[in-house]
């Protein structure tokens, strides 16, 4: 991976905006009917509020602040999963690019799962020093 490829794949906040705007692209392609009008607003809904919450934890004012931020950021992954896997199963043909969505929202969610326990041993240890 060239350099600056390289970098941008660690920068979080350039990895979650990209995960939004795929999962954009993505949705537009999706053929609208009764169930896939009601599963892509939730779709876009939950990946692009991934970048926004992790943004939210960046500015936090606090430590506790990050975590319930990085908690949310997380849960939204959770649940962008989740949508991905109806719609594989209300779209078969986009099967495919959903899995490499999928794929990049549960590595999101690992990454924050450990940002987070983390940042919770942080918080334990000054509670310890106090």
């Amino acid at each position: 991976m060239p350099k600056e490829e390289s970098k941008k794949h660690y920068d979080l906040e350039e990895r979650t905006a990209k995960f939004g705007e795929d999962a954009i692209v993505f949705c537009r392609q999706l053929p609208k009917d009764e169930i896939t009008k009601r599963i892509i607003p939730q779709l876009i809904g939950c990946t692009t509020a991934i970048g926004a919450n992790y943004c939210e934890a960046d500015c936090a004012e606090s430590n506790k602040d990050f975590i319930h931020k990085m908690a949310i950021a997380n849960k939204e992954a959770k649940e962008s999963k989740h949508f991905l896997r109806m719609v594989s199963k209300a779209c078969p043909e986009f099967t495919s690019e959903a899995r490499r969505l999928w794929k990049e929202a549960h590595e999101l969610n690992l990454i924050f799962m450990t940002i987070i326990k983390r940042a919770k041993e942080t918080e334990n240890r000054k509670g310890i020093q106090q």
